[in-house]
């Protein structure tokens, strides 16, 4: 959510200074920058879900994840790890499909919301990674609350 990573640019070069910046190891190569984006993308994914829950009052058992996320497996794979929870993929078009079901249900093709719901899990194909509980998750997320509350105090 950093500021610094609003508009197109080198990125590399802005996640070195930011992690500079925020007392942390710089990723070096294409593969550390790559890990260093999908962790911060799914300990992002699980400081969301539990503020999601905060104000529902209540326990999710699982993350649904649609549109082009759905295709990085080692993202879902990560987000599963990071939060404890199955994460489900659906239909990288996900929102083109509810459009079409909905248009459906107005023209009287499909009866109800339920009904659209049940045609979509029949034509297409999710798929599950479930969590491993893999130590080093509950560390990682630590750290990231710091640098959280370290960007946001600063301004950066």
């Amino acid at each position: 959510d950093n500021r610094l990573f609003l508009t197109p640019g080198d990125f590399p070069a802005r996640i070195a200074r930011f992690c500079v910046s925020t007392g942390q190891k710089a990723p070096e190569g294409h593969g550390e920058i790559v890990r260093c984006i999908l962790e911060s993308l799914a300990l992002k994914y699980r400081y969301t879900f539990e503020k999601l829950q905060l104000v529902l009052g209540c326990k999710l058992n699982r993350i649904y994840i649609v549109g082009g996320g759905s295709h990085n497996n080692l993202l879902n794979q990560f987000t599963a790890d990071a939060t404890g929870v199955p994460v489900i993929t659906g239909h990288p078009e996900a929102t083109a499909l509810g459009n079409f079901m909905l248009q459906l249900i107005t023209l009287g093709e499909v009866g109800t919301l339920e009904e659209s719901r049940e045609i979509i899990m029949k034509s297409f194909r999710s798929k599950t990674f479930e969590a491993c509980l893999l130590p080093g998750w509950d560390d990682a997320y630590e750290r990231f609350l710091k640098v959280l509350k370290l960007s946001a105090s600063s301004g950066k």
